[in-house]
């Protein structure tokens, strides 16, 4: 059985621990200065400072120590844990034991470990901190002017410590266990992402597998097409209309057969080769051109609304299919007014597709592109998901809206590739 991932790495638990040490052991060395030099405390200076400087120069060494390559393991996490437990207890022990205020600040570490560390390990903590109170009970250093003095508007020194205290505890409790949350929401999203991304690409891969075996099926009826298109001419030479129409299907039937060689024979070249890095115009252009030799029927009309520079993309065979797919669904919505328009700044280029047909119904807006859902009556929606999951692939989006004039406005985003970087 797979163990559960840990709410955090060990790695990032540690660098929270050492800013948490440098937070608390400031604090309490800014307390100390202020009791001794304003309210008079009669302490052990040299050993409290010994012990102050001493975690000072451990938590310098664990910042050296997260630089090295090495990983944090959960003993090590740990450990520091118990040292902090240790350098605490000599504290305490110099400044009052379980009479100085702030003694519930044993409480962070246990919080913090039973988060973040393994359930035997919590209770080492545990026990640890437990032990270390116990012992503070019994064996301490008085400081008298923590139970005697009052501050101000009659509150004692030893409550204001522990309003101080829980304010310090409360605020690092609180900044480490956000931080562990924040941590497990991002984990969880890439999680989310990566599980998406896997069933896409097994989806993916199904219908590659389909598209690869039909596309050597396809080759045959192409070719009986092709004969029986020649004799048909043959025999219709002397009706110039017919012969004109079969001539359009000949060249129909041949343009498909070139694309289908031209898929099997480079399958395999084009998903080793690196993308091409193309200006975007000129070759969203020749991409018209060729899909409206399959669309005679279509009426096209392609905008470049971007006036300075110009942009160029990565690009491949797919990226061109991709885009084939959302002219063909503009196309079948509504072949009469079909506008492209091309635009771009200085990240991204957008081309936009602008049909007049019915627009996307609401109740799938969101789902397409995710599954196999068609905005067509008798569409089977894997050309949505496959332009989604391409456009995907190179860093860009696709995302369909209804115009608020009528029809659908498909909007492409691809990023762009500035001159001299690597695709």
């Amino acid at each position: 059985m797979l163990q559960p991932l840990p709410l955090s790495t060990p790695n990032r638990n540690l660098v929270r621990l050492t800013i948490v040490r440098g937070i608390t052991w400031t604090g309490f060395l800014a307390a100390i200065i202020f009791g001794i030099e304003v309210l008079g405390f009669q302490l052990h200076v040299l050993p409290v400072i010994s012990v102050i400087v001493a975690m000072g120069l451990f938590n310098v060494a664990t910042w050296w120590r997260l630089g090295r390559p090495r990983a944090v393991t959960d003993t090590e996490y740990l450990l520091h844990w118990l040292v902090d437990i240790a350098g605490l207890s000599l504290l305490f022990y110099y400044t009052g034991g379980s009479t100085n205020p702030f003694i519930t600040y044993l409480l962070v570490p246990l919080g913090i470990a039973a988060a973040t560390l393994p359930w035997s390990y919590a209770w080492v903590i545990a026990i640890a901190a437990t032990a270390s109170y116990t012992t503070m009970m019994l064996f301490y250093q008085p400081v008298p002017q923590l139970t005697n003095s009052t501050v101000v508007f009659g509150v004692q020194l030893h409550t204001l410590g522990m309003w101080l205290n829980f304010i310090l505890s409360g605020s690092l409790l609180t900044f480490f266990i956000f931080k562990m949350a924040h941590t497990l929401r991002r984990r969880d999203m890439t999680l989310s992402r990566t599980r998406e991304a896997a069933l896409r690409n097994e989806q993916i891969l199904a219908v590659a597998t389909q598209a690869a075996g039909t596309a050597h099926e396809l080759g045959t009826p192409l070719s009986t097409m092709a004969v029986l298109l020649k004799e048909m001419r043959h025999e219709a030479s002397r009706q110039p209309a017919l012969v004109e129409d079969i001539d359009l299907l000949r060249h129909q039937v041949d343009t498909c057969k070139q694309r289908l060689q031209t898929l099997v024979a480079n399958a395999d070249r084009r998903r080793l080769e690196k993308p091409e890095t193309l200006r975007a115009t000129p070759w969203l252009e020749n991409l018209i051109q060729r899909w409206l030799v399959l669309r005679p029927d279509v009426n096209h009309r392609l905008e470049v609304l971007g006036k300075r520079g110009q942009p160029t993309i990565a690009v491949d065979a797919t990226l061109e299919q991709a885009m084939i797919n959302l002219l063909n669904n503009a196309a079948d919505a509504s072949p009469d007014a079909i506008v492209t328009s091309l635009d771009w700044d200085a990240d991204e280029v957008v081309i936009d597709i602008r049909d007049h047909g019915p627009g996307v119904p609401m109740s799938i807006a969101d789902q397409l592109g995710d599954t196999f859902i068609s905005t067509k009556s008798k569409g089977m929606g894997i050309g949505l998901f496959l332009t989604h999951a391409t456009v995907n692939r190179f860093g860009g989006g696709v995302s369909l809206y209804n115009h608020e004039e009528g029809g659908t406005l498909t909007e492409v985003k691809l990023p762009r590739i500035k001159i001299g970087e690597s695709v």
